[in-house]
Protein backbone atom coordinates (compact mmCIF):
# COMPACT_ATOMS: atom_id res chain seq x y z
CA UNK A 1 0.00 0.00 0.00
CA UNK A 2 1.49 3.36 -0.97
CA UNK A 3 1.00 6.27 0.18
CA UNK A 4 0.07 9.53 -1.33
CA UNK A 5 -1.20 12.92 -0.70
CA UNK A 6 -3.75 15.73 -1.64
CA UNK A 7 -1.95 17.51 -4.36
CA UNK A 8 -0.84 21.00 -2.63
CA UNK A 9 -1.97 22.81 -4.98
CA UNK A 10 -5.60 22.38 -3.85
CA UNK A 11 -6.00 25.43 -1.37
CA UNK A 12 -6.90 24.44 2.34
CA UNK A 13 -9.87 27.26 2.00
CA UNK A 14 -11.38 24.44 -0.67
CA UNK A 15 -10.92 21.64 1.31
CA UNK A 16 -12.51 23.62 4.27
CA UNK A 17 -15.42 24.53 1.71
CA UNK A 18 -15.66 20.77 0.57
CA UNK A 19 -15.78 19.70 4.71
CA UNK A 20 -18.84 22.50 5.07
CA UNK A 21 -20.91 20.97 2.28
CA UNK A 22 -19.92 17.48 3.68
CA UNK A 23 -21.19 18.53 7.04
CA UNK A 24 -24.14 19.95 5.75
CA UNK A 25 -25.39 17.01 3.61
CA UNK A 26 -24.94 14.80 6.93
CA UNK A 27 -27.44 17.29 8.42
CA UNK A 28 -29.64 16.79 5.93
CA UNK A 29 -29.74 12.86 5.98
CA UNK A 30 -29.73 13.07 10.11
CA UNK A 31 -33.11 15.31 9.58
CA UNK A 32 -34.81 12.34 6.87
CA UNK A 33 -33.43 9.92 9.62
CA UNK A 34 -35.18 11.11 12.38
CA UNK A 35 -37.96 12.32 10.71
CA UNK A 36 -38.72 8.64 9.61
CA UNK A 37 -41.18 6.26 11.57
CA UNK A 38 -44.23 4.96 12.45
CA UNK A 39 -45.49 7.31 15.38
CA UNK A 40 -46.40 10.88 15.04
CA UNK A 41 -43.37 12.57 16.77
CA UNK A 42 -43.80 15.04 19.74
CA UNK A 43 -41.29 16.39 21.93
CA UNK A 44 -40.85 13.17 24.26
CA UNK A 45 -40.72 10.93 21.48
CA UNK A 46 -38.26 13.06 19.66
CA UNK A 47 -35.90 13.73 22.60
CA UNK A 48 -36.43 9.62 23.63
CA UNK A 49 -35.80 7.92 20.44
CA UNK A 50 -35.17 9.69 17.29
CA UNK A 51 -32.58 11.63 18.54
CA UNK A 52 -30.57 9.34 20.04
CA UNK A 53 -31.14 6.61 17.39
CA UNK A 54 -30.07 9.58 15.15
CA UNK A 55 -26.65 10.15 17.20
CA UNK A 56 -25.83 6.77 17.48
CA UNK A 57 -25.86 6.56 13.92
CA UNK A 58 -23.91 9.22 13.46
CA UNK A 59 -20.84 8.21 16.15
CA UNK A 60 -21.34 4.86 15.38
CA UNK A 61 -20.64 5.30 11.47
CA UNK A 62 -17.83 7.67 12.10
CA UNK A 63 -15.94 5.97 14.26
CA UNK A 64 -16.12 2.41 11.71
CA UNK A 65 -15.11 4.33 9.20
CA UNK A 66 -12.22 5.96 11.39
CA UNK A 67 -11.39 2.47 12.77
CA UNK A 68 -10.80 0.97 9.50
CA UNK A 69 -8.50 4.31 7.92
CA UNK A 70 -6.39 3.58 10.76
CA UNK A 71 -5.98 -0.43 10.46
CA UNK A 72 -5.63 0.29 6.75
CA UNK A 73 -2.54 2.15 7.13
CA UNK A 74 -0.99 -0.08 10.10
CA UNK A 75 -1.73 -3.22 8.11
CA UNK A 76 -0.48 -1.05 4.91
CA UNK A 77 -3.62 -2.88 3.05
CA UNK A 78 -6.69 -1.57 1.57
CA UNK A 79 -8.69 -4.71 2.11
CA UNK A 80 -8.94 -4.62 5.65
CA UNK A 81 -10.81 -3.04 8.53
CA UNK A 82 -12.33 -4.69 11.80
CA UNK A 83 -15.06 -7.05 10.30
CA UNK A 84 -12.30 -8.54 8.01
CA UNK A 85 -9.72 -9.01 10.32
CA UNK A 86 -11.40 -11.09 13.23
CA UNK A 87 -11.78 -7.97 15.56
CA UNK A 88 -15.32 -7.31 15.85
CA UNK A 89 -16.14 -11.44 15.88
CA UNK A 90 -13.44 -11.53 18.67
CA UNK A 91 -15.18 -8.72 20.42
CA UNK A 92 -18.29 -10.66 19.88
CA UNK A 93 -16.79 -13.54 21.86
CA UNK A 94 -15.53 -11.54 24.64
CA UNK A 95 -18.77 -10.32 25.06
CA UNK A 96 -20.26 -13.62 25.27
CA UNK A 97 -18.01 -14.97 27.60
CA UNK A 98 -18.43 -11.85 30.29
CA UNK A 99 -21.93 -12.92 29.74
CA UNK A 100 -21.83 -16.82 30.90
CA UNK A 101 -19.00 -15.84 33.57
CA UNK A 102 -20.92 -12.80 35.14
CA UNK A 103 -24.07 -12.32 33.91
CA UNK A 104 -24.71 -9.46 35.91
CA UNK A 105 -21.47 -7.18 35.03
CA UNK A 106 -21.80 -3.93 35.14
CA UNK A 107 -22.08 -2.36 31.08
CA UNK A 108 -18.86 -0.88 31.27
CA UNK A 109 -16.85 -4.25 32.53
CA UNK A 110 -18.93 -5.89 29.44
CA UNK A 111 -17.32 -3.47 27.20
CA UNK A 112 -13.44 -3.46 28.59
CA UNK A 113 -13.84 -7.44 28.54
CA UNK A 114 -15.30 -6.85 24.31
CA UNK A 115 -12.17 -4.66 23.97
CA UNK A 116 -9.88 -7.13 25.43
CA UNK A 117 -10.70 -10.25 22.90
CA UNK A 118 -10.82 -7.44 20.20
CA UNK A 119 -7.58 -6.70 20.77
CA UNK A 120 -6.29 -9.87 21.48
CA UNK A 121 -8.13 -11.29 17.88
CA UNK A 122 -6.19 -7.94 16.33
CA UNK A 123 -2.95 -9.27 17.84
CA UNK A 124 -2.99 -12.56 16.54
CA UNK A 125 -4.36 -11.57 12.86
CA UNK A 126 -0.62 -9.55 12.86
CA UNK A 127 0.99 -12.24 13.73
CA UNK A 128 -0.29 -14.59 11.70
CA UNK A 129 0.28 -12.20 8.45
CA UNK A 130 4.05 -11.48 9.49
CA UNK A 131 4.37 -15.19 9.93
CA UNK A 132 2.62 -16.07 6.07
CA UNK A 133 5.64 -16.35 3.66
CA UNK A 134 4.52 -13.90 0.95
CA UNK A 135 1.99 -11.05 2.21
CA UNK A 136 0.07 -10.84 -0.94
CA UNK A 137 -2.34 -8.14 -1.03
CA UNK A 138 -5.37 -10.04 -1.75
CA UNK A 139 -4.12 -12.82 0.64
CA UNK A 140 -3.96 -10.65 3.77
CA UNK A 141 -7.85 -9.72 3.90
CA UNK A 142 -8.90 -13.64 3.34
CA UNK A 143 -6.47 -15.00 6.22
CA UNK A 144 -8.51 -12.06 8.45
CA UNK A 145 -11.78 -13.69 7.30
CA UNK A 146 -10.96 -17.16 7.65
CA UNK A 147 -9.74 -16.20 11.39
CA UNK A 148 -13.02 -14.22 12.57
CA UNK A 149 -14.95 -17.25 10.85
CA UNK A 150 -13.33 -19.68 13.17
CA UNK A 151 -13.68 -17.20 16.26
CA UNK A 152 -17.61 -16.82 14.98
CA UNK A 153 -17.56 -20.78 14.95
CA UNK A 154 -16.36 -21.03 18.58
CA UNK A 155 -18.26 -18.17 19.54
CA UNK A 156 -21.75 -19.83 17.87
CA UNK A 157 -21.23 -22.91 19.87
CA UNK A 158 -20.28 -21.75 22.87
CA UNK A 159 -23.93 -19.67 22.09
CA UNK A 160 -25.33 -22.81 21.09
CA UNK A 161 -24.28 -24.83 24.12
CA UNK A 162 -25.38 -22.27 26.72
CA UNK A 163 -29.07 -21.38 24.89
CA UNK A 164 -27.87 -17.95 23.94
CA UNK A 165 -28.04 -18.16 19.87
CA UNK A 166 -30.81 -15.49 19.81
CA UNK A 167 -28.72 -12.95 22.00
CA UNK A 168 -25.54 -13.76 19.81
CA UNK A 169 -27.65 -12.95 17.29
CA UNK A 170 -28.81 -9.37 18.69
CA UNK A 171 -25.02 -8.89 19.16
CA UNK A 172 -23.83 -9.47 15.76
CA UNK A 173 -26.43 -7.79 13.91
CA UNK A 174 -25.74 -3.90 13.73
CA UNK A 175 -30.19 -3.10 14.75
CA UNK A 176 -30.57 0.52 15.84
CA UNK A 177 -34.44 -0.17 16.04
CA UNK A 178 -33.68 -0.31 20.38
CA UNK A 179 -31.65 2.53 20.33
CA UNK A 180 -33.23 5.25 23.34
CA UNK A 181 -32.11 7.90 25.54
CA UNK A 182 -29.80 6.33 28.29
CA UNK A 183 -28.79 3.11 25.66
CA UNK A 184 -26.41 4.91 23.75
CA UNK A 185 -24.10 6.86 25.07
CA UNK A 186 -21.18 4.40 25.36
CA UNK A 187 -20.67 5.59 22.01
CA UNK A 188 -19.52 8.91 23.20
CA UNK A 189 -16.51 6.96 24.56
CA UNK A 190 -15.86 6.19 20.36
CA UNK A 191 -16.63 10.03 19.73
CA UNK A 192 -13.36 10.60 21.96
CA UNK A 193 -10.90 7.94 20.60
CA UNK A 194 -11.54 9.71 16.91
CA UNK A 195 -10.92 12.71 18.32
CA UNK A 196 -7.39 11.00 19.79
CA UNK A 197 -6.58 9.59 16.22
CA UNK A 198 -7.15 13.04 14.53
CA UNK A 199 -4.42 14.96 17.27
CA UNK A 200 -2.39 11.65 16.20
CA UNK A 201 -3.21 11.31 12.72
CA UNK A 202 0.09 12.31 11.37
CA UNK A 203 2.04 10.00 13.02
CA UNK A 204 -0.55 7.31 11.76
CA UNK A 205 0.17 8.57 8.34
CA UNK A 206 4.38 8.13 9.02
CA UNK A 207 3.41 4.21 10.69
CA UNK A 208 1.72 4.03 7.53
CA UNK A 209 5.11 4.45 5.20
CA UNK A 210 6.40 0.98 7.10
CA UNK A 211 8.16 0.27 10.14
CA UNK A 212 12.12 1.15 8.88
CA UNK A 213 10.60 4.65 6.94
CA UNK A 214 8.95 5.78 10.41
CA UNK A 215 12.28 4.29 12.71
CA UNK A 216 14.58 6.72 10.68
CA UNK A 217 12.21 10.15 10.95
CA UNK A 218 12.33 8.96 14.79
CA UNK A 219 9.07 7.40 15.07
CA UNK A 220 8.46 5.41 17.73
CA UNK A 221 6.72 2.60 15.35
CA UNK A 222 5.53 0.04 17.75
CA UNK A 223 3.65 2.77 20.18
CA UNK A 224 2.25 3.91 17.40
CA UNK A 225 0.98 0.29 16.75
CA UNK A 226 -0.33 -0.31 20.55
CA UNK A 227 -2.26 3.53 20.00
CA UNK A 228 -3.72 2.56 16.95
CA UNK A 229 -4.81 -1.27 17.74
CA UNK A 230 -5.89 0.25 21.13
CA UNK A 231 -8.38 2.70 19.63
CA UNK A 232 -9.50 0.10 17.17
CA UNK A 233 -10.32 -2.51 19.74
CA UNK A 234 -12.25 -0.42 22.30
CA UNK A 235 -13.85 1.11 19.19
CA UNK A 236 -15.06 -2.04 18.04
CA UNK A 237 -16.17 -3.14 21.30
CA UNK A 238 -18.32 0.02 22.20
CA UNK A 239 -20.03 -0.62 19.15
CA UNK A 240 -20.71 -4.59 19.56
CA UNK A 241 -21.84 -3.59 22.84
CA UNK A 242 -24.43 -0.81 21.96
CA UNK A 243 -25.85 -1.89 18.52
CA UNK A 244 -23.84 -5.11 17.28
CA UNK A 245 -22.07 -5.35 14.40
CA UNK A 246 -21.73 -3.23 11.21
CA UNK A 247 -19.67 -4.82 8.51
CA UNK A 248 -17.46 -3.21 5.88
CA UNK A 249 -18.09 0.56 6.74
CA UNK A 250 -14.50 0.56 7.49
CA UNK A 251 -13.46 -0.98 4.30
CA UNK A 252 -15.59 1.24 1.96
CA UNK A 253 -15.20 4.59 3.53
CA UNK A 254 -11.45 4.92 3.55
CA UNK A 255 -11.46 3.51 -0.15
CA UNK A 256 -13.61 6.66 -1.18
CA UNK A 257 -11.71 9.02 0.73
CA UNK A 258 -8.13 7.35 -0.40
CA UNK A 259 -8.93 8.08 -4.10
CA UNK A 260 -10.40 11.97 -3.30
CA UNK A 261 -7.46 12.98 -0.76
CA UNK A 262 -4.60 10.64 -0.93
CA UNK A 263 -3.90 8.50 2.53
CA UNK A 264 -2.70 11.39 4.63
CA UNK A 265 -4.69 10.55 7.65
CA UNK A 266 -5.13 14.17 8.62
CA UNK A 267 -6.69 15.35 5.60
CA UNK A 268 -8.61 12.18 5.04
CA UNK A 269 -10.09 11.42 9.07
CA UNK A 270 -12.46 14.84 8.21
CA UNK A 271 -13.88 13.41 4.98
CA UNK A 272 -13.68 9.41 6.43
CA UNK A 273 -16.20 10.66 9.43
CA UNK A 274 -18.88 12.43 7.56
CA UNK A 275 -18.56 9.83 4.96
CA UNK A 276 -19.00 7.33 7.67
CA UNK A 277 -21.87 8.38 9.13
CA UNK A 278 -23.24 9.32 6.04
CA UNK A 279 -23.28 6.07 4.66
CA UNK A 280 -24.91 4.36 8.06
CA UNK A 281 -27.40 7.24 8.06
CA UNK A 282 -28.44 6.18 4.12
CA UNK A 283 -28.37 2.44 5.18
CA UNK A 284 -30.65 3.16 8.24
CA UNK A 285 -32.97 5.23 5.90
CA UNK A 286 -32.90 2.51 3.19
CA UNK A 287 -33.64 -0.37 5.53
CA UNK A 288 -37.00 1.71 7.22
CA UNK A 289 -38.40 2.68 3.83
CA UNK A 290 -37.92 -0.48 2.39
CA UNK A 291 -40.22 -2.97 4.15
CA UNK A 292 -41.88 0.43 6.09
CA UNK A 293 -43.73 0.15 8.73
CA UNK A 294 -41.49 -2.55 9.11
CA UNK A 295 -37.32 -2.23 9.36
CA UNK A 296 -34.42 -4.30 7.95
CA UNK A 297 -31.26 -4.00 10.23
CA UNK A 298 -28.70 -1.25 9.26
CA UNK A 299 -25.92 -4.32 9.52
CA UNK A 300 -27.94 -6.14 6.33
CA UNK A 301 -28.48 -3.92 4.21
CA UNK A 302 -24.41 -2.49 4.69
CA UNK A 303 -23.47 -5.91 4.53
CA UNK A 304 -24.77 -6.49 1.03
CA UNK A 305 -23.75 -3.01 -0.10
CA UNK A 306 -20.08 -3.78 1.62
CA UNK A 307 -19.88 -7.47 -0.03
CA UNK A 308 -20.70 -5.92 -3.50
CA UNK A 309 -17.94 -3.05 -2.56
CA UNK A 310 -15.39 -6.16 -1.73
CA UNK A 311 -16.17 -7.99 -4.57
CA UNK A 312 -15.49 -5.14 -6.70
CA UNK A 313 -12.17 -3.88 -4.96
CA UNK A 314 -10.82 -7.67 -5.69
CA UNK A 315 -11.84 -7.55 -9.26
CA UNK A 316 -10.50 -4.09 -9.91
CA UNK A 317 -6.76 -5.20 -7.95
CA UNK A 318 -7.03 -8.59 -10.29
CA UNK A 319 -7.45 -6.75 -13.56
CA UNK A 320 -4.20 -4.34 -12.62
CA UNK A 321 -2.45 -7.50 -11.60
CA UNK A 322 -3.05 -9.01 -15.13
Amino acid sequence: MTVSVLPRTTPPATRAVGVVCGVAGLLVLAAVSASIGVADVDREIFLTSRLPRTLALVLAGAALAVCGLLLQLLVRNRFVEPSTVGTTEAAGLGLLVVTLVAPGAPLMAKMGTAALFALAGTWLFLRVVRMMPVQETILVPLVGLMLGGVVGALTTFLAFHNDLLQTLNSWMTGDFSGILRGRYELLWVAALLVAVAFVAADRFTVAGMGETFSTNVGLDHRKVMAMGLGIISVVSAVVVVTVGMIPFIGLVVPNVVSTMVGDNARRGLPWVAILGSGLVLACDIVGRLVRHPYEIPVGTVMGVLGAAFFLVLLLRRTARDA
